[in-house]
């Protein structure tokens, strides 16, 4: 099997030939393309799961029954996310627009239920509104395998959908200002309920005022539950050259992390080229401008995907995350020792978190923030079961009757 794209290109050029007439449009390293490509292989090489595309070679029944549904249509995966709808790719180098289906556009159609960056969908052929060309329509969203989610900013629950079908999450941070050990905790939370494997990637590993000994020891505790952390100097392509197990061939991690992390310095470094903006940071905060300013899929030389997101500047809890996937599970096995079930850790009568706190065997820092998080869970996982049970009335024409529980934090 193929193992770069320049061992991809003279397959991808080769059913290229072979293929069906195609209205496309440009962007980042996928160039235009008039021909259509439905070749495993090609597929492979921008992550596609299976060794083929026949109904044997696709070990998932609900990808494989979604597939046998919908004969004429052939899989894409998203590589870009507009407001007027999306950019598909059948193989690296190959782009095209492709149209929402008409039920994506209702006004309560779940937004997480639409595709993300990262998604993989089916799609067939339809002529463009001027009638000058054709493009591909979506007609079905497949199963994800992992994803990252986190809830919208707003007043009304709702759930966002970063990147899909990701093996790993790289959380970025600077070695300045913005390290933040309690920001990375949240991002843990949020990125390893969704199933892909989170890697700390410390940036500005150059800079004179690093400490990178110093960042690595504050995130310790992160270590002895298995997360790994690396320190880097992300415009030093040797450097970065640690990474190489997550961006294998067939494989596709995404960045996270605050506006001026380095994330687009990493992407340029992992690229080769200076493909991706760059801004300068403020010295005071180290905050950046948001140079990346939607969701982008790119395939790298290694044979990788690679997924860009610009800087969230907030990071909220959708209610389905557990508290030990933040870096958390000492704590949730100290819990299990208090003496009540609903214990909130603060002046309870045989507690063992206070006990472990004041033998100083447990970070202050650290357990304000599990506190803190916690709370953010629990009252997400109110408000979803709400919004749940909306849904579900909305359906039968019945008054929703639902009440949060009081009980937050007992166990069971």
């Amino acid at each position: 099997m193929p193992q770069s794209l320049a061992e991809i290109a003279p397959l991808c050029a080769a059913a290229e030939a072979r293929g069906r007439n195609r209205a496309i449009i440009p962007h980042g390293l996928f160039r235009p393309a008039e021909l259509s490509v439905s070749d495993p292989i090609a597929l492979r090489a921008i992550g596609w799961p299976f060794s083929g595309l026949a109904a044997d070679e696709i070990e998932d029944a609900a990808w494989a029954a979604a597939i046998a549904a919908h004969p004429l249509a052939r899989p894409a995966r998203v590589i870009e996310q507009h407001r007027s709808g999306y950019v598909v790719a059948e193989a690296p180098g190959h782009a095209l627009t492709a149209e929402s289906p008409q039920e994506w556009m209702r006004r309560r159609f779940p937004p997480q239920d639409r595709a993300a960056v990262g998604d993989w969908v089916l799609i067939e052929d339809g002529w463009t509104e001027a009638g000058k060309g054709m493009r591909g329509r979506i007609v079905v969203l497949l199963p994800r395998r992992t994803a990252i989610k986190r809830a919208a900013a707003g007043e009304h629950y709702q759930q966002q959908v970063i990147a899909a079908n990701i093996d790993t999450v790289l959380v970025v941070c600077g070695l300045d200002a913005d390290f933040n050990p309690r920001r990375i905790e949240r991002y843990l939370l949020l990125v390893r309920g969704g199933g892909a494997e989170p890697v700390v990637v410390l940036t500005k590993a150059d800079k004179d005022s690093s400490d990178a000994e110093a960042a690595l020891a504050a995130l310790a505790a992160l270590a002895a539950q298995g997360i790994v952390a690396v320190a880097v100097n992300a415009k030093d392509r040797a450097s970065v050259a640690v990474l190489e197990p997550w961006l294998g061939p067939g494989r596709t991690a995404v960045l996270v992390g605050s506006s001026g992390a380095g994330k687009s310095t990493l992407t340029n470094t992992l690229l080769g080229i200076e493909k991706m903006k760059t801004s300068a940071v403020r010295e005071n905060d180290a905050r950046g401008r948001h140079t990346t300013t939607f969701r982008t899929l790119i395939p790298l030389p290694s044979g990788a995907c690679l997924i860009d997101t610009p800087g969230m500047r907030e990071l909220k809890p959708t209610g389905e995350e557990h508290l030990a996937d933040g870096g958390f599970a000492d704590i949730e096995t100290i819990t299990t020792e208090c003496r009540f079930r609903d214990c909130q850790h603060d002046r309870e009568p045989g507690c063992a978190v206070r006990a472990a706190l004041e033998a100083g065997t447990l970070d202050p820092a650290r357990l304000a923030n599990y506190l803190k998080l916690r709370d953010e869970v629990a009252g997400a996982a109110d408000k979803l079961a709400t919004r749940l049970v909306q849904n579900a009335a909305a359906k039968t024409g019945s008054k929703p009757r639902h009440k949060p529980s009081d009980d937050r934090y007992g166990r069971e």
